[in-house]
């Protein structure tokens, strides 16, 4: 069976070009569905070389000193995981691997890093969780001591998407120059680098290239510095306020296809003689659905508009988004997969892809109980509600 299309909202957040990226998406999709790779780790790589042929990767390495598009890296998230999320991932590491060296990288690593970025020719990957660490990123301790130009990394990271496949790791490990998050140093770190070493795979409920890196002895030139010493958190949030809206724009896109898939199967289905759908419990939990999505989908593209058009650069909204997204997807996808019963949890049913996808998005780039913190502490600080 074809694959539903997905559409832009018809919002006054978008103008023009959005309305002809959402184009542009829509027709990825249909030339990449169906593809079938010997492993994902190929997979992974093709969609990176198409998404820089198709040239979207433009807006999440934009060229030069082109400022992001929020509303557009969202929009691109949520029309690719709408139809395939394993593409959304891919999509957005390519960003996220690559924002803090845009923003604080010499002029060196810049011009030698970012453009093959853009055009999909070099994978990116962004290190820094650790096996005992998570959302207490202060507590880090892979370190890396100065000797002469160089700085000696030991330590180990996990869960880091494209181990494996990356061209290059960003590196956040303690160089002590304070104690806590400001001892801290962000490192540009080729994989090709003697005592880089990639662990075995991770296997995620849902399809993901990811894995453990360590580092032994492993010797990196002061010059791959990005940013300075003993900034490097200040650098790896700066990829959040970015990035952390379109988390939730993904998620709505996930949440509508499973609102799709759930209206076809209740429209198609007899209970007690009639349609699902003619039944009034299928109907609430429709318009719960319908009403979360897009609840959700309001705070994340209000986000988005803020930071491009009114100059917002604060965590409250972005945070906002990424909760109320991801949130939102977990209880839609949750009550499509009850209203489908037992096709729901079948291995395969597009609904189950669709359960163990969503369950991660509460977690990564900020666990949903650090987004709430940030946003009552934004409340707190500034005294009052955020208009």
């Amino acid at each position: 069976m074809q694959t539903p299309e997905w559409a832009l909202w018809p919002w006054p957040f978008f103008d023009a070009s959005h309305r002809e990226l959402a184009q542009r998406v829509v027709a990825w999709n249909t030339d990449n569905h169906g593809k079938t790779y010997a492993s994902m780790q190929d997979e992974c790589r093709a969609m990176v070389r198409s998404f820089g042929a198709a040239g979207l990767l433009d807006y999440v390495v934009p060229a030069g000193d082109t400022p992001f598009d929020v509303r557009s890296v969202c929009l691109i998230r949520e029309g690719l995981t709408y139809q395939h999320a394993l593409a959304d991932a891919v999509f957005a590491m390519q960003g996220i691997g690559t924002l803090a060296l845009r923003r604080f990288g010499s002029p060196e690593l810049r011009a030698q890093y970012l453009e093959p970025c853009r055009r999909g020719e070099r994978i990116a990957a962004f290190a820094l969780t650790e096996p005992a660490t998570g959302s207490d990123v202060a507590s880090m301790t892979t370190q890396a001591v100065r000797d002469g130009d160089h700085y000696i990394l030991s330590g180990a990271k996990t869960h880091i998407t494209n181990a494996g496949i990356a061209d290059h790791y960003m590196v956040v490990a303690r160089t002590g120059e304070a104690p806590g998050a400001r001892g801290l140093t962000m490192f540009m770190v080729d994989a090709t680098t003697p005592g880089l070493q990639i662990g075995e795979a991770i296997e995620y409920i849902a399809p993901h290239q990811g894995a453990s890196i360590s580092f032994h002895d492993c010797r990196v030139p002061a010059t791959h510095i990005v940013g300075e010493p003993g900034q490097g958190f200040k650098a790896a949030m700066a990829a959040f306020d970015i990035f952390r809206p379109s988390v939730g724009g993904a998620a709505i896109g996930l949440a509508r296809r499973a609102l799709t898939e759930t209206l076809r199967h209740t429209g198609q289905r007899q209970l007690f003689g009639k349609p699902m759908t003619a039944l009034d419990g299928v109907q609430m939990a429709l318009a719960d659905m319908a009403t979360d999505i897009e609840g959700a989908a309001l705070l994340v593209y209000r986000a988005a508009w803020s930071h491009d058009v009114s100059g917002e650069r604060g965590a409250y909204q972005a945070c906002m988004a990424k909760l109320a997204g991801s949130e939102a997807a977990g209880r839609v996808v949750d009550r499509a997969v009850q209203l489908l019963g037992g096709q729901g949890v079948t291995r395969g049913n597009i609904i189950e892809q669709l359960y163990r996808e969503a369950r991660p998005m509460r977690i990564y780039e900020g666990a949903s109980e650090i987004q709430k913190l940030v946003i009552a502490r934004s409340l707190i600080k500034d005294g009052g509600f955020y208009a």
